[in-house]
């Protein structure tokens, strides 16, 4: 059971399994670092340790951004859209964000 706090919950929809993505984003020069995937918990964790902490979907298990790899995310704000179906995490990146070593997860080539 999540300690999510229950007026929060309550503005959260979630897909059939449970969880609403999140997109990533430096704070400060506005930069889209990632999408990653929240439960009730990982938002929890989120907002009241400072770091990002997210649901991994292919190992069904919560990891901390940089517990391993030292890439770090410091929260600094968490928004929710206007359909409660997708949060904004505006984070201090320390290192690359994406798991290939790069900035970005968007810089596998532009399509339009």
């Amino acid at each position: 059971m999540s300690s999510l706090d229950p007026a929060i919950a309550d503005r959260l929809s979630r897909n059939e399994v449970g969880l609403v993505p999140a997109i990533v984003q430096q704070h400060d020069t506005g930069e889209v670092l990632m999408l990653a995937w929240m439960d009730d918990e990982a938002l929890h964790r989120s907002l009241t340790t400072g770091r990002a902490t997210y649901w991994s979907r292919s190992r069904q298990e919560y990891w901390v951004k940089g517990e391993t790899s030292g890439n770090a995310q410091y929260v600094k704000e968490i928004r929710l859209d206007c359909d409660g179906d997708t949060l904004l995490m505006k984070v201090d990146q320390e290192g690359p964000a994406c798991h290939t070593g790069t900035r970005t997860c968007f810089d596998a080539g532009l399509l339009r």
